[in-house]
């Protein structure tokens, strides 16, 4: 059984503490669950979502969720939930300020990966759920459950950590400032009030979308799909010629038709600032819970070397990890895929004992 819904889990009498400091209130949360919730209430696995992702994680990652799937929705009651600051129906910058009866715009206080998991655990008191048999995330879903085992020790029993990253190198964070300005440098943004006005930064969203969506695949992987294939008919020019360009195009365009542009604003800056281990005792606090940290080796944003260092940490503090390199061809997105290998590694982890 699907179900999709939106709740109210903070208002004006208990706000949702920030860990900037400060409040935010109201906080709506649309969230879907999957499958049966079991009598012992010990069948429970939650799925934290990557930058542009959605509450229907078995829509974006069926590969993962899903009947027969690593995280089987015959066996597991699984719950995901949009992220604080996002626009799939969770509270975020494009939604209504009650001071302004407008869009939060800039004004939104910024967030950190602290405030998701809060909003996530909160969430689960509101379903009557005290512990995670499993929390599964990629890319950024995978550093909302590291942060998730420390700030809420033994509630997560395992953890899964899939092409996540907890300290951005200089390029990663300079390659997200570049996104950032196109779409705050578009002159349709209107100091982020372009909801006010009945526009988006459309053209600025779109360069963001593709300038990231080159950093989640591999030149080898792009080589294979496309070359230096052309358009049937093209002439050499400044309009779309070759099929890289148009498969860009294209995933800027559907992006743009789901995704707001605040949103992609606040939830990438706040991947910047996400350095848990820097904080002292970070990994002593977390506690029964058991990691799996996968890494793909053509993935160069998020590489290897990323997973070896939250392996480390976290076996220095003597917590139980093991940790895997795949092999695969299509670089960070290689998450969302099904490389020879990786599926049943998770499998494997989530149904032994």
């Amino acid at each position: 059984m699907t179900t999709v819904r939106r709740e109210r889990l903070f208002d004006e009498c208990s706000p949702l503490p920030l860990s900037g400091g400060g409040t935010l209130a109201p906080v709506d949360v649309a969230y879907a669950t999957y499958g049966d919730l079991a009598p012992t209430r010990d069948n429970v696995v939650f799925i934290a979502h990557a930058l542009t992702g959605d509450a229907e994680a078995a829509t974006w990652w069926p590969t993962m969720v899903g009947p027969g799937r690593p995280v089987d929705t015959d066996r597991f009651f699984v719950v995901c939930a949009n992220l604080l600051g996002g626009c799939r129906g969770t509270t975020g910058p494009s939604s209504t300020d009650p001071a302004t009866s407008r869009a939060w715009g800039l004004s939104f206080p910024q967030i950190g990966v602290a405030d998701l998991v809060t909003v996530h655990r909160r969430l689960l008191a509101h379903l009557g759920i005290e512990r995670l048999h499993a929390a599964v995330g990629g890319s950024l879903g995978g550093m909302q459950v590291l942060q998730w085992a420390a700030d809420a020790p033994g509630q997560i029993e395992r953890a899964v950590l899939v092409a996540a990253s907890a300290r951005l190198s200089a390029q990663n964070i300079a390659l997200s400032h570049v996104a950032r300005q196109a779409i705050l440098r578009d002159p349709d943004f209107r100091g982020g009030h372009y909801p006010d006005h009945g526009v988006v930064p459309a053209n600025g969203l779109a360069v963001a979308r593709m300038l990231g969506h080159v950093t989640y695949v591999s030149e080898p992987g792009l080589e294979a799909k496309f070359g230096r294939s052309r358009r049937d008919g093209s002439a050499p020019g400044f309009e779309i010629d070759f099929e890289i360009e148009s498969y860009l195009d294209h995933q800027a365009s559907s992006f743009v038709d789901r995704f707001d542009a605040l949103s992609y604003l606040y939830l990438s800056r706040l991947l910047d600032y996400f350095d848990p281990f820097a904080s002292a005792g970070f990994a002593e606090r977390i506690r029964d819970t058991r990691f799996q940290v996968i890494s793909f080796d053509s993935d160069w944003r998020f590489a290897t070397s990323h997973s070896v260092l939250i392996e480390e940490e976290l076996r220095r503090a003597g917590v139980d990890v093991e940790r895997h390199e795949i092999a695969s061809t299509w670089g960070h997105d290689s998450f969302l895929l099904d490389p020879p290998g990786y599926l049943d590694l998770v499998r494997t982890f989530l149904g032994d004992s």
